[in-house]
């Protein structure tokens, strides 16, 4: 019998989370079930997703920004059947595959000429972990240099460099020679970088964690000490590349000439992981320095034919939709609706980003009823406010958002880059409703936020006595 792939879904759809709690991470389970993100999708187009009841849900997290071309695009859906008739060698490893080729040439059409050789590998993760190691085989330095806040992924090297605290708790020891500098602080980037011990300076364009933006001309200034002390500038383009700033790359908005990219995420097109290392031929050879190391630094399913077509297919999409320049404007246009309700509701303290790439950050409020619901859910944890407003546009309106960072009250969208009127007027409507409903506390809203504090209540208590126990 053959396998039906098909009837088996058809059939276990709806288990998702009793297999995840039973075989997978079930404190992922537990607190989806207490946000009230524990939904079953059964399929999904473009911006939206549906559950098992046909409800659609308004999707602007995209997979934290897989799916710049929205979800399972026709386009990249073809050319993964194409690559499947075709029948072609893959990953036969000791050969050159020409898909490979084929989108490493494209790729460096959209970066700036001094970037001329590519590495495939991936997940963003991966990506940084390669980075990492061209900088210090080109400068044969060990040091690297990251920003306070920085997110730069979750495998070792790439942790190493994260500038969240949260992230790196109980994982050490981690690599040496990694430190970090505050954002925006030239004085302190220049003292470390001036000791002449550091391969790279690592920065997100702009921040995932927050959406965080350089003032002024930090990030050209950090170029300027960078070039004159001998260390490379990475930037990090793992969430900010392929448009998502409304650029083809977000370092293009100050005009920046990294010396070595990392791109990952939407390059899949949402369907086959697939990542890359952009650099200068002259970095890429110091690691593949000699005949017997022509693969010193490998990955075996990095150039693999179904993620090359599904890159191509990509960047194909992006450059005939216009996406780039329609990230640029519908963004503005998202951007300055979602401001405009700084004049209705106190509790938005600023509307930032660039492109589709936003958040909204919210401060204690001026009316005295909602100042008491915020004192009451920061006393416990600073983040609560934040999650409840995120519950609150998936259990009332069907809008997929997420929580910016850890202790953060500060909302974040991705959406995918295609969406149009429909789908900005909906999110607008949907976080005006919400922050109306703050205002009546108690309510509806403020006991969805109580809801989450019996639960992180609950959570500590149970961490101090499995303390106390040991």
């Amino acid at each position: 019998m053959s396998f039906d792939l098909k009837g088996l879904i058809a059939s276990r759809l709806g288990e998702n989370y009793d297999l995840h709690a039973r075989h997978l991470n079930r404190t992922l389970v537990d607190v989806q079930r207490i946000i009230g993100f524990d939904r079953v999708y059964a399929n999904a187009q473009g911006a939206w997703l549906y559950d098992l009841e046909g409800n659609a849900y308004l999707d602007f997290l995209s997979g934290y920004s897989v799916y710049n071309v929205g979800r399972n695009h026709p386009s990249v859906k073809r050319a993964i059947h194409d690559v499947l008739e075709l029948d072609l060698p893959n990953m036969v490893q000791m050969d050159c595959s020409l898909l490979s080729g084929l989108l490493a040439e494209a790729l460096l059409k959209k970066t700036p000429p001094h970037l001329d050789a590519v590495f495939f590998c991936n997940s963003g993760a991966e990506s940084v972990e390669g980075a990492i190691k061209f900088a210090r085989a080109a400068t044969g330095r060990a040091g690297l240099l990251s920003l306070d806040g920085s997110f730069h992924g979750l495998s070792n090297g790439a942790l190493s460099v994260m500038g969240d605290e949260h992230f790196r708790e109980g994982f050490g020891p981690l690599l040496q020679s990694c430190e970090r500098v505050p954002k925006n602080d030239l004085a302190a980037l220049e003292k470390r970088l001036s000791t002449r011990q550091f391969a790279a300076f690592i920065i997100e364009p702009v921040q995932g964690k927050g959406v965080n933006l350089p003032a002024g001309d930090f990030y050209q200034q950090a170029q300027r000490l960078c070039r004159q002390y001998g260390t490379l500038l990475v930037c990090d383009e793992v969430q900010t590349g392929l448009g998502r700033t409304g650029r083809w790359w977000g370092f293009e908005h100050w005009d920046l000439e990294p010396d070595i990219i990392t791109v990952a995420k939407s390059l899949s097109g949402g369907y086959v992981p697939c990542a890359a290392v952009i650099t200068r031929r002259s970095i890429y050879q110091k690691t593949f320095s000699r005949l017997d190391r022509c693969v010193v630094h490998s990955s075996t399913f990095g150039r693999n034919n179904l993620a090359m077509a599904c890159g191509l297919a990509t960047l194909q999409v992006i450059e005939e939709e216009n996406l780039v320049e329609r990230a640029r404007t519908v963004g503005a246009e998202l951007l300055a609706r979602i401001s405009k309700l700084k004049e209705k509701h106190s509790l938005i303290k600023e509307v930032r980003g660039l492109g589709l790439m936003i958040a909204i950050e919210f401060h204690e409020p001026r009316e005295m009823a909602m100042r008491m619901g915020w004192k009451f859910l920061h006393k416990v944890e600073p983040e609560l406010f934040g999650q409840m407003l995120v519950t609150g546009l998936l259990s009332k309106h069907r809008v997929l958002s997420q929580l910016a960072g850890h202790g953060m009250d500060v909302v974040k969208i991705l959406p995918p880059l295609i969406i149009g009127e429909k789908e900005i007027a909906h999110f607008v409507g949907a976080l005006d409703s919400v922050l109306d409903a703050c205002r009546k506390f108690p309510g509806p809203m403020w006991d969805l936020g109580a809801n989450f504090v019996k639960h992180t209540l609950k959570r500590s208590n149970t961490a101090e006595s499995a303390t106390k126990a040991g």
